[in-house]
């Protein structure tokens, strides 16, 4: 797979299966380098006619049926943010049903199949009135925390609000006021009410976010969970409210596992079931309940399967195997699962899953790039034994070994397609990849191993192990010729091993947290992340949060080095890499600085298509100067 191949590869995502079971609807993404745009469509599936493509694109997603199954609410981006449209489905054209002046971040139909409840966003009071030329020039007023987060840009002028608005279209009818915060709303399936996420404090905010419902009638919003550390909320059929992730005072970071509200309490539906129910590559997999249990997806080990919980508990295994789960939809009595799945040499098809077990509904690409496979294997450490993957490109001569460090550190690298390590050993590289101490997928225990004096001490031993043995198991890899990259932490970790070894060759250190003590203050989540991770706030914690940052050690950098990063990473702010590059420079380091303009953190993952081709274009370059 070279740079350019980034468009010649579709992903499905979002699957919506009819009430009825015998249709499918799903989104289908495809880059689009000549026009530096994401061509998204709606598809349909069904036994008599295949897939095919349902609706005009190019920028529609996220499908829902109505409760009859005749008609899909989706979302479309014509020109401009989300909105609400509606299509029959035997035919006809969409109508567009809203027109929230910031968009629409989610749409689902009422039971009664006549309205659509409709997350609305839209300008707060102060600039509502404003054209987009004053909008750039007035000064913006913040007094509180974030007012700006990564991908989203500034949100202080953001308003969300739960609306009702007709299927048929006409004025929706606002069910809360202005709300600076609101996440997976759902509406009960009596349809008196819907449940959503908000943290509605003000001042200095955190990850934290408490349970709210909102009557359909119009009589109010009240708070009816406590604040957690809340991802998503389902709702089962007699009304109880289900959520992913874990209630205070749980220790950060923990399992996002599911609970259930009872009287105001969280319980626990699987206690000992230490396994994160998560998003996927920031797509929002939420739990759905049934009348046969929640049905959600799972990791483990570098897997992403799905399970389902029952009311007791107890958890039955739907989907396994080496692969990864990217989206599911099940029928209401969860006898029929639609689902999509990749795996390391497949960007993903649609599946269904039924009685006779997985049968594969979609070969999406036809004449597919010849992807490389990878290997994994284990490596018994400290901790456990540590997931690792091996890519190497063909033939038998010594290839030099490319490093890979995930972000997070709670993400996972696995068995599901990365264009990254395609990209890499197409180029002649032997990746190396590994989960260590810190990553999701292996329990909370796993996670907080590198919580405080952990952090930059177990997961490094973890991957020097890794490598080490990678060494020795496969004679191809070069130990003379051997770079190191990683976006985010794994930028951070890049950044501190290049600090404190020498025999790295190359290096690439993306979107990295390398000053804590002035991403506290900088990132959207600087005020709570190095809290949570290292026990330390600013000021008190000062000594304690230089003393874990890689700029500490950034005058010991001899290792040429790329440094990637985004003018709008809010995440972590281009201020971090400045600081690394500026001492870089001091030292005599071969380095160059590439920065993106309009990019988020994501620019490696959603980025602007010909951004993301030149990303890889550049860190082949570099590597090819300095490794190769």
């Amino acid at each position: 797979m070279l740079p350019s191949d980034l468009d010649r590869f579709s992903t499905p995502s979002r699957p919506a299966i009819s009430p009825d079971g015998t249709r499918i609807a799903f989104t289908v993404s495809r880059m689009n380098l000549e026009d530096d745009r994401y061509d998204s469509i709606v598809w349909m599936w069904d036994r008599d006619h295949g897939a095919r493509p349902f609706t005009g694109g190019p920028g529609d997603a996220a499908p829902s049926w109505s409760p009859d199954g005749t008609r899909l609410a989706f979302l479309r981006a014509d020109n401009g943010p989300p909105q609400v449209a509606v299509i029959d489905v035997d035919g006809g054209e969409a109508n567009l049903v809203t027109d929230a002046p910031k968009g629409v971040r989610g749409v689902q139909w009422h039971p009664d199949g006549e309205r659509l409840v409709v997350h609305w966003v839209e300008w707060d009071e102060e600039w509502a009135d404003l054209d987009d030329d004053e909008r750039a020039r007035v000064p913006r007023r913040v007094s509180h925390i974030p007012y700006r987060f990564d991908t989203l840009g500034w949100i202080h002028d953001d308003r969300h609000r739960l609306a009702l608005v007709p299927a048929g279209g006409g004025e929706p009818t606002f069910l809360t006021e202005p709300l600076r915060s609101m996440m997976s709303p759902k509406v009960t399936p009596s349809g008196d009410a819907v449940v959503f996420l908000a943290d509605l404090r003000e001042g200095l905010s955190d990850m934290r976010r408490a349970v709210h419902r909102t009557e359909i009638d119009g009589s109010g919003t009240s708070e009816i969970g406590p604040l957690g550390s809340w991802g998503s909320v389902t709702i089962e059929d007699d009304g109880t409210v289900l959520a992913t992730g874990f209630p205070e005072p749980t220790p950060w970071p923990s399992s996002q596992t599911l609970w259930r509200l009872v009287d105001g309490e969280w319980v626990e539906v699987s206690p000992g079931f230490d396994r994160s129910l998560v998003l996927v590559f920031g797509i929002p997999l939420v739990p759905q309940a049934t009348t046969d249990g929640t049905v959600s997806v799972v990791e483990d080990g570098g897997k992403v399967g799905l399970i389902r919980i029952d009311d007791a508990g107890g958890v039955t295994t739907l989907v396994d195997g080496d692969r990864a789960v990217t989206g599911f939809s099940a029928t209401p009595d969860g006898s029929t699962i639609a689902v999509t799945i990749s795996d390391d040499t497949h960007p993903g098809d649609l599946w269904l899953l039924g009685d006779d077990g997985l049968e594969r509904l979609t070969t999406l690409d036809p004449d597919p790039l010849p992807f490389t496979a990878g290997t994994h294997f284990t490596v018994e450490g400290p901790g456990g034994p540590i997931d690792a993957w091996m890519f190497l490109p063909p033939g038998d001569e010594k290839v030099p070994l490319l490093l890979n460090i995930h972000g997070g550190p709670a993400s996972q690298y696995g068995f599901g397609f990365f264009d990254e390590f395609q990209v890499y050993a197409a180029a002649g590289l032997g990746v190396v990849a590994c989960n260590p101490r810190g990553s999701s997928g292996r329990g909370t225990e796993w996670m907080r191993a590198v919580v405080g004096d952990g952090w930059g001490t177990n997961d490094l031993e973890d991957i020097r192990l890794v490598v080490d043995a990678a060494l020795a198991a496969e004679p191809r890899l070069d130990a003379e010729r051997m770079g190191v990259m990683g976006g985010s932490y794994g930028g951070f970790m890049t950044a501190w091993i290049l600090g404190l070894e020498d025999r790295w060759r190359s290096a690439v250190v993306e979107r990295a947290l390398l000053s804590f003590t002035s991403f506290a203050g900088t990132s959207d989540i600087g005020h709570t992340f190095g809290r949570y991770y290292l026990g330390r706030e600013m000021p008190d914690g000062y000594e304690y949060l230089w003393e874990k940052s890689p700029q500490r050690l950034a005058d010991k950098v001899v290792t040429p080095t790329l440094i990637v990063h985004s003018e709008a990473d809010w995440r972590c702010p281009i201020e971090q890499a400045e600081q690394f590059l500026m001492q870089l420079l001091r030292n005599g380091t071969p380095v160059e600085m590439l920065r993106f303009p309009d990019e988020s953190h994501e620019l490696s993952r959603s980025g602007k298509p010909k951004h993301r081709k030149e990303r890889f274009e550049a860190i082949l370059d570099w590597h090819g100067r300095h490794l190769v």
